[in-house]
């Protein structure tokens, strides 16, 4: 069981500096590298990245020593996971995605907000028909995720028992399991529902959740931080 989010001073000093520096390598960071940066004994800053790996803030891996390619030259990094970088989107810190992002993620939940007093098959066949205009990973996921959410809703709407927003809400975490989980679901309630939809819009789903997960695996650490908020404003859409 990872830790609580709650952190002291020093561990946010930490924390707020691996996110800096891994913006600026646009990768795994050195624990040297923090520890200079902060000004403190690399050993502390090994220690302390090691406690916010407990937290599930931070993630170590092993990569091969700059100028070295031989066996036994490898050096411990560490980079923020997606719930260190979901800290400061829920709390309006840190990063910005640009006009673009923001001008997506309200359009979808307008059309998330507008489906409950709609009929969801054809909301869901309106963000369906932009799909292939979304060009970048992270737009295409928010409207994808718009499209998976409705398919669920209307496939639970037919389907009387099924309800599979109560798998996808054991996942709301706080971090970014949930958009991996998404597709899956959506998909499958598709396949369960047993109603009219026929082999176009399944195979139009299979589609593009293919492409779905292969855009995620596009995404920075921060830009998965922003989609995992984006859900769970979307669920919230959908009540």
């Amino acid at each position: 069981m990872k830790q609580g989010f709650r952190l002291t001073a020093r561990q946010r000093a930490f924390l707020d500096k691996l996110l800096e520096l891994y913006r600026e390598h646009h990768g795994p960071v050195h624990y040297s590298d923090v520890a200079e940066r902060l000004g403190v004994n690399r050993f502390s800053a090994y220690d302390m990245l090691k406690v916010l790996e407990k937290k599930g803030l931070a993630s170590s891996s092993y990569a091969l020593a700059a100028g070295h390619s031989g066996p036994g030259r490898t050096m411990v990094v560490f980079e923020p996971t997606a719930r260190a970088a979901g800290m400061l989107v829920r709390n309006g810190e840190g990063f910005s995605l640009g006009a673009d992002w923001q001008n997506v993620r309200e359009r979808v939940l307008k059309k998330l907000r507008a489906a409950r007093d709609a009929n969801y098959r054809e909301v869901l066949n309106d963000l369906l028909a932009r799909l292939p205009e979304a060009k970048a990973p992270l737009t295409f996921c928010a409207e994808m995720i718009g499209v998976l959410l409705l398919n669920m809703q209307r496939a639970r709407a037919r389907a009387g028992e099924l309800n599979p927003f109560r798998a996808l809400a054991a996942l709301r975490s706080g971090d970014d399991a949930g958009l991996e989980a998404l597709a899956g679901l959506s998909v499958g309630a598709t396949l369960s529902a047993e109603d009219d939809v026929g082999p176009s819009l399944t195979h139009r789903l299979l589609e593009n959740a293919r492409r779905y997960q292969a855009s995620l695996s596009r995404l920075s650490t921060e830009a998965r931080a922003a989609l995992a908020q984006f859900l769970e404003e979307a669920l919230e859409a959908l009540d």
